[in-house]
């Protein structure tokens, strides 16, 4: 009856762009209404978790919470660690706290932390105190790192080997225990005291001769991630050595799990989302689009709105400065949406340029000099061109009649200049601004687009008619 579903983009609601997804919920309701549990059960088991996630986020909480307690455990556990935190809430509700403790030991014990990180305090600790003992530790240890730290994203499922087994005990050993783990494609070697000591790809093993000792194989060469460093740096550790995997350690070396690229991708996916956010102008959402209320969607989209509007009253006042030049070459005036428009997108083109460079790691703060010297040089070639073309501009629109001018020439030379001086301005202040921002820990992602046009807004009309008044009163 049903067919896999295609994928999906996971920072939108699982089923909300997904006609197939809508099509079999209702397959899917009409099973449920009709109390046709093994069909429903024969029609879902089948699926991969994400696939049961799409038909089931557009059913309503209790029609999902009675297909959730039809899956087999270990997949509703991992079809619902698939879903947002919003309708994951809802059916935690509408199953109840007997079959939630069910649904949360099915999960993954990073996925269940995340899950009731998001939830109420009094919510999740009644959720907490219903775990196993052993769940309920390892879900207590997760949460007690701080917030976007790795030790957030690790799990306690994986293989740990010894130095001094034999390949055959540690093939047996794999053979035992890796059902559990999250993955068995690498394995960590630890001493007697919980310290890694290696990792190992499970292809050394399957090729090694069996009586050889684990020791035979080492190479003593690994590469950790500290539980306290950043989510960021899993993903960058990941990208630098090409790996799928990575242990987690404490500050004394002890293995205390394993990240890997599943969760990894989804931290990339947030840290990508809300730095395009900011990049906007726009306060990160804290949920997905469709699922953001108007009242947040105002809030953080009007208050960035506001601010902004208000600075650009300093324009005005510039502006009224210069009146007095204004009103003697009426063609100036024209020409100040042309001045504002080359500054804003120079310095957004800079801005948007070491933004990215600085969260690849490609330049930190110490480089300002070099990018100084870059943006400099790249700003006084682009200010040429564009200001030629701004004379040219200039005399096009006096032969036209658009506006006339008696001084052409001096206009023209005003007008090139000016636009010298404000690419050139903005390609050094949407460069350094970034670096600024990482050396003082702030995320440089906030430099938007939007406070950079601002910016160079006020900045632009000021070169350009103070420039213009002294070439045209010299």
């Amino acid at each position: 009856m049903f067919q896999g579903l295609p994928g999906l983009c996971q920072s939108a609601p699982i089923a909300a762009m997904n006609p197939t997804a809508q099509l079999l919920s209702v397959d899917v309701r009409e099973l449920i209404a009709a109390r046709r549990y093994r069909e429903l059960r024969e029609a879902l088991g089948p699926l991969p978790p994400f696939d049961v996630a799409a038909v089931l986020d557009v059913l309503e909480p209790n029609e999902a919470a009675v297909a959730f307690r039809l899956l087999p455990r270990e997949l509703a556990g991992e079809a619902f660690a698939e879903l947002e935190s919003e309708p994951q809430q809802a059916i935690i509700e509408a199953l109840g706290d007997r079959a939630s403790q069910t649904m949360l030991q099915a999960m993954d014990p990073d996925d269940r932390a995340a899950l009731l990180d998001e939830m109420p305090d009094q919510a999740a600790k009644r959720l907490i105190d219903r775990l196993k003992p052993e769940d309920r530790r390892v879900t207590q240890q997760i949460l007690g790192y701080p917030e976007e730290s790795i030790g957030r994203l690790m799990t306690p499922d994986y293989v740990r080997l010894r130095p001094e087994w034999t390949i055959q005990q540690s093939l047996e050993h794999i053979r035992r225990f890796g059902h559990d783990a999250e993955t068995v494609h690498w394995v960590y070697v630890i001493d007697a005291s919980g310290r890694l000591i290696d990792d190992l790809h499970i292809r050394s093993i399957l090729l090694a001769e069996p009586n050889n000792t684990v020791r035979e194989i080492m190479d003593d060469a690994y590469q950790a991630l500290s539980a306290f460093d950043d989510q960021e740096q899993a993903a960058r550790a990941m990208l630098d050595y090409d790996r799928t995997v990575l242990p987690v350690v404490d500050s004394t070396g002890v293995l205390l799990g394993i990240v890997t690229i599943d969760d990894v991708a989804d931290v990339v996916e947030e840290e990508a989302t809300e730095d395009i956010h900011l990049i906007g102008g726009v306060e990160a959402l804290d949920d997905p689009y469709i699922r953001t209320g108007l009242a947040d969607m105002l809030r953080k989209r009007g208050v960035p709105l506001v601010i902004l509007f208000v600075v650009q009253v300093i324009t005005i006042a510039i502006l009224g400065r210069f009146e007095g030049a204004l009103e003697t070459h009426l063609i100036l005036a024209m020409l100040v949406p042309l001045m504002i428009s080359c500054g804003g997108n120079t310095g957004t083109q800079a801005a948007s340029l070491l933004i990215r460079a600085v969260s690849l790691l490609e330049v930190a703060p110490g480089d300002w000099r070099r990018v100084a010297i870059k943006e400099l040089v790249t700003g006084v070639i682009l200010g040429i061109v564009l200001g030629v073309l701004g004379v040219g501009i200039v005399y096009l629109v006096d032969v036209v009649g658009l506006a006339s001018t008696d001084e052409p020439m001096r206009v023209g030379v005003a007008v090139g200049v000016a636009v010298l001086g404000i690419v050139t301005w903005a390609a050094l202040l949407g460069g350094l601004l970034p670096l600024v921002l990482e050396r003082y820990k702030l995320d440089p992602a906030t430099i938007s687009s939007p406070l950079v046009a601002t910016l160079m807004d006020i900045s632009g009309v000021l070169i350009y008619l103070g420039v213009a008044t002294a070439i045209l009163s010299a």
